[in-house]
C-alpha cells in the first residue's frame, strides 16, 4: 500500500512538473521552484523531476538570518537520458550551470541537493526497493 501511495505521489509530482508555462501564474508563490522546473525541463527533458523545498528546515541557521526568502534550500531528483555516459560530478555540474543565476542571486538558492539518474538507473533502484520491501 505504501508503495502505491509513493508511486501515485511521484506521478503527481511529475505531471505537475510538466505543466505548461502558460498555466503558471505570473505572481507565483514559488518563483524559484518554478524557475528550477522550467530550466531543468527545457534542458534535460526529464522523465522524473521532483523538486522539494526544504527551506523551512534551515530557516534557523545563522547563514539564513535576515533572509526573507522562503526558497533557499532544495532537494531535486532528476531522471534523464541526458545523464547517460556522464559520471555524477559531470551531471551535477550540468545542473549547477543551468541554475547558476539562481544560485548567485541574493535570496536565491543557498543549498542544492541533487540525485541524478538515467532511466535505467532509476529502474534498477525501483527493483531494489521492491525486492527490499518484499
Amino acid at each position: 500500500m505504501f508503495r502505491q501511495t509513493v508511486s501515485g505521489l511521484t506521478r503527481a509530482i511529475v505531471s505537475a512538473s510538466r505543466r505548461p508555462l502558460s498555466t503558471m501564474s505570473s505572481s507565483s508563490e514559488t518563483p524559484v521552484a518554478d524557475t528550477i522546473r522550467e530550466k531543468i525541463t527545457a534542458a534535460l527533458s526529464p522523465t522524473t523531476l521532483e523538486i522539494h523545498n526544504d527551506s523551512h528546515l534551515h530557516s534557523h541557521h545563522k547563514a539564513m538570518e535576515g533572509s526573507t526568502s522562503k526558497e533557499t534550500h532544495f532537494r531535486v531528483i532528476i531522471t534523464s537520458e541526458a545523464f547517460k555516459s556522464k559520471m555524477q560530478p559531470a551531471r551535477h555540474r550540468l545542473v549547477y550551470s543551468l541554475l547558476k543565476d539562481e544560485m548567485a542571486r541574493d535570496g536565491g538558492i543557498h543549498a542544492l541537493q541533487l540525485r541524478t539518474m538515467t532511466p535505467e538507473e532509476e529502474e534498477r533502484r525501483r527493483a531494489q526497493d521492491e525486492a527490499g520491501n518484499a
